[in-house]
């Protein structure tokens, strides 16, 4: 059974292959009717158990943001260690962070373990699939800000425990993301890290196994 034309199949696929995670936005406005419209494609992400462990924190004021970026600078500036007289030193300290000031919205994602009770259906045998979960909503959030027009930017490196403080989290709540949304007038054709020659996408014909692990998967239209 066909549930979308070719046209909207195309859109599908689309919006799936040139999503772009963005460093540099406008300070232009975001309208409140596209903000929403991205806040209730991530609330009808699938989830196990029907748990729906999301919140959403929505920010505006211009000193959280600037503490917010304080703090992901902080860990930034600690994981260059890392890379400290390699090749990806000045690749990783050239990545902009500057977005999550710039972007007229920032969310921070959460999930909440305890939501449905003791006995959620799948989460009893696999406790990840929370967070699983919610990763479907932000997936769900960034297609839907490609469709709009807007671009996004997910934020992963910082102390969930400053995040906490900063916004106020109870403890048992998990700071899953914080997301940079806005307009932007630069969206690359290739992913950042690949423009950056930071990694290559792995062929997908490499990543297939059949029946049991290390198996190669042999399909003649590959």
């Amino acid at each position: 059974m066909e549930r979308l034309t070719e046209e909207e199949k195309n859109g599908v696929y689309k919006a799936i292959f040139n999503r772009r995670d963005i460093r540099a936005f406008l300070n232009t406005p975001i309208p409140h009717t596209k903000l929403y419209k991205l806040l209730e494609a991530a609330h009808h992400a699938p989830s196990v158990g029907f748990m729906q462990p999301w919140n959403f924190i929505i920010v505006q004021a211009q000193e959280i943001k600037n503490q917010l970026a304080a703090i992901v600078d902080k860990e930034r500036r600690a994981l260059a260690i890392h890379y400290e007289n390699t090749d990806r030193e000045l690749t990783f300290l050239d990545l902009k962070i500057a977005g999550i000031k710039e972007a007229p919205i920032t969310i921070c994602v959460t999930c909440d373990p305890s939501r449905g009770g003791d006995h959620v259906l799948g989460r009893n045998s696999i406790p990840e699939t929370d967070i699983m979960s919610v990763s479907c909503a932000i997936q769900n959030m960034w297609l839907a800000a490609y469709a709009e027009g807007l671009a996004m930017g997910w934020v992963s490196f910082y102390k969930k425990s400053d995040v906490r403080r900063i916004l106020n989290i109870p403890l048992h709540i998990d700071p899953v993301a914080l997301i940079s949304i806005g307009y932007t007038d630069h969206y690359p054709e290739r992913p950042l890290l690949e423009i950056h020659d930071w990694e290559r996408r792995h062929e997908l014909k490499h990543l297939l196994f059949e029946n049991k692990w290390g198996i190669e998967y042999i399909n003649k239209d590959i």
